[in-house]
Formats: C-alpha cells, sequence, structure tokens
C-alpha cells in the first residue's frame, strides 16, 4: 500500500527511535500505525520476519530528506552508529523536551552519557520508574555533575567515561552503605539529597533507585575523573608510598581526612585491581529488535522496589539498592571475573595471565 506525502510531516526528535516517530505521524493524521507500519518497511535481508524503516519511503511521506531523518533518528543512518555507545533500553526522556513534538509519546534512544536534562533540571536516568523524571531544581549541584560529565567525554571518549561514570557511583553505593565514622562529608550530602528526592514519610510514593543514583551523582562524576585520567590511574598502580597523591586528592574531593588509613576500601580495591584494566563494554547493546515495545518494569522489579521503599532509611545502608541495579551490572561483574593480561613470548607464542 502506498501512501502519499503526509500534509503535517512534524520533525523526529533527536534520539528518537523510527518506530516512536511513525507512530507520532500515524496518530497524527489519524491513520492506522501498522499500516504506516508496513507502508515505510519492509523484511530485514536476511529473511527473518523482522521489518525494518527504508528511510527512502520515510523521507518520501514526510517530505524530508534521509540524510536530515537520519541526524534525528540513529536507526537509519548509514553505517550504523556503535550501539554500545547508547543505552539498550529506549526511554521517554524529557517530557518537557517532548512536549514541542506533538503525536503522542516520544521514545528515545539515549547515550550513556545523558543523565540530566541541563535545559529543564531533570534527571533521567537510570530508567526504573516508568519514565518518570525527577525535578532538581532544588539540587543545581546534580545539574552542575552533568556538565562536568560531559566534559569527560570530550577529554576521554565515551568508553572510559562510561566505564568510569558507572564505577564511581558503584563505589559511592558501597560507600554509602558504610557507617557515617568511615566517610568523609560527603556522606551527609547523600542523606541531605536523598531526604530531598524522596521526603520522609513519601517513601512508598516517591522511593526509586534512580533517585538513589542522582543522590551520588556528583561524586560519582568528581571520582570518575579521576578514574578515566590516565595520569591518575598511573598514580592509583603505584606503591603505597607512592599513591598518597592520590589518596590526597580522593580524600579532598570525598571531603574525607583520615581517607588513604585502610586499605579495605572500595576506591583501594579499584586502585590496586582494576586501575589496569581497559575500559568496559556494556553488556547490553540497542539491537532494534523490540522497537515497538513500550519500556516497563517487570512485576519482579516492582514487588523489589515496593520492599526496598518500605524498608528505606537513607542514614542505614541506604546504597545497598543502588550497587545491586541493573544499571551497574557491567561494572559489578568485574569484580567477579579474572583480567587477562596477554603476553607475547620470545618463540612467538601467546600466553595469557589471570589476575583477580
Amino acid at each position: 500500500m502506498l501512501i502519499r506525502r503526509l500534509p503535517d510531516p512534524v520533525p523526529p526528535a533527536r534520539h528518537e527511535i523510527a518506530a516512536s516517530y511513525i507512530g507520532r505521524l500515524a496518530r497524527l493524521h489519524g491513520l492506522d500505525i501498522n499500516t504506516l507500519w508496513q507502508c515505510v518497511t519492509e523484511r530485514e535481508a536476511s529473511g527473518g520476519i523482522r521489518r525494518v524503516v527504508v528511510p527512502e519511503r520515510l523521507a518520501a511521506i514526510t517530505g524530508r530528506t534521509v540524510h536530515s531523518l537520519a541526524g534525528a533518528l540513529p536507526e537509519l543512518r548509514t553505517p550504523q552508529p556503535d550501539w554500545a555507545m547508547f543505552r539498550h533500553q529506549p526511554q521517554p526522556g524529557c517530557h518537557h523536551c517532548n512536549a514541542k513534538h506533538p503525536g503522542g509519546e516520544v521514545t528515545r534512544v539515549l547515550p550513556h552519557h545523558r543523565y540530566v536534562c541541563t535545559r529543564h533540571r531533570l534527571w533521567l536516568c537510570p530508567t526504573d520508574a516508568d519514565g518518570h523524571t525527577t525535578p532538581l531544581d532544588a539540587l543545581p549541584e546534580i545539574v552542575q555533575a552533568q556538565r562536568r560529565h560531559l566534559r569527560i567525554l570530550q577529554r576521554h571518549g565515551w568508553a572510559t567515561t562510561y566505564d568510569a561514570v558507572l564505577t564511581g557511583i558503584l563505589i559511592c553505593g558501597q560507600l554509602w552503605s558504610r557507617p557515617e565514622n568511615e566517610n568523609g562529608g560527603v556522606w551527609h550530602d547523600w542523606i541531605r539529597r536523598a531526604n530531598i528526592l524522596i521526603p520522609p514519610g513519601t517513601a512508598e510514593a516517591t522511593y526509586s533507585v534512580a533517585r538513589l543514583c542522582a543522590a551520588v551523582y556528583p561524586e560519582a562524576v568528581a571520582l570518575a575523573s579521576l578514574f578515566a585520567s590516565p595520569y591518575w590511574r598511573q598514580q592509583a598502580q603505584k606503591t603505597a608510598w607512592d599513591r598518597r597523591l592520590f589518596n590526597a586528592e580522593i580524600a579532598r574531593r570525598l571531603r574525607h581526612p583520615h581517607y588513604g588509613e585502610h586499605e579495605n576500601d572500595p576506591i583501594s580495591y579499584w586502585a590496586n585491581m582494576t586501575a589496569k584494566r581497559p575500559p568496559l563494554a556494556p553488556i547490553r547493546v540497542h539491537d532494534q529488535k523490540h522497537h515497538l515495545r513500550k519500556p516497563a518494569l517487570r512485576t519482579a522489579t516492582q514487588h523489589a522496589q515496593q520492599r526496598q521503599a518500605h524498608a528505606f532509611n537513607p542514614s542505614h545502608r541506604a546504597g545497598d539498592a543502588l550497587t545491586a541495579h541493573r544499571h551497574l551490572a557491567t561494572v559489578f561483574r568485574r569484580a567477579w571475573h579474572p583480567f587477562r593480561t596477554h603476553t607475547l613470548l620470545p618463540n612467538g607464542d601467546s600466553t595469557y595471565t589471570l589476575s583477580w
């Protein structure tokens, strides 16, 4: 079935998935979504049952060039983008930004570095609250942390930044679960932010691990700038005596005057075991197979969050739920996998050494 050029071909949103854009076009023009989808797609060349968008067909019904459509819709780009740079699960994004795009819900596949909409001061990540965004008007330091996050990205690239920020969030969660006397001044900042994001007495309605992630995000980014830096990674790998400069910088960023006196904290573990490793790639990558499925929480996840909300106390092991969250699965699993070091022997053979 052929459909002529639509009278109101609204533009796609940045990083919108193709199915979301086509659905908005259908709703705006009173068309059946499945009919329009069949019109602009064809079966994949490999012979599978999945249908893929044909850029030229979508351009024909919208009057827009393939180049302009591909600029907003990553799935239409040729060659395909490096999907490891994007989150594997599409999400709504900022509802204020979406409001200027008519036709219903806008679903986007956001890059890993987009945690905050700095224009509207909304927290966007991780997506564990059915796409609900969190206002940050009372917490400007979280918005500033997003800007520092982008500077790390510009300096070190997406792969190193992805690994460093997730590692920073994981470590902050681990530190938050420790007693007050084992933490620095940031422990009180996390509690203060948690009480703003999840007001006392409202946890049943407002609790989510996404908000716990927001509470530690400024310090996670502060640590990530060290974890991503070749200079500081090298400092961390030196002997205990030579590491004093690295420890002093950690103490300053965490406002922890006694940091470095003990070696059994998660940052020391990172320095001893992880600083020498290359950046981790995401475990799951967006593959467009579930592009028509609306993002939603599984029932088991909802029940787990309800139990966590009932027992939530920002002063008592609040970071436990954060460290167990699927958003950190990539760096969490690293602790349980050996590091394989490649060595070339004099006779030309290769050998691998496992270290933990």
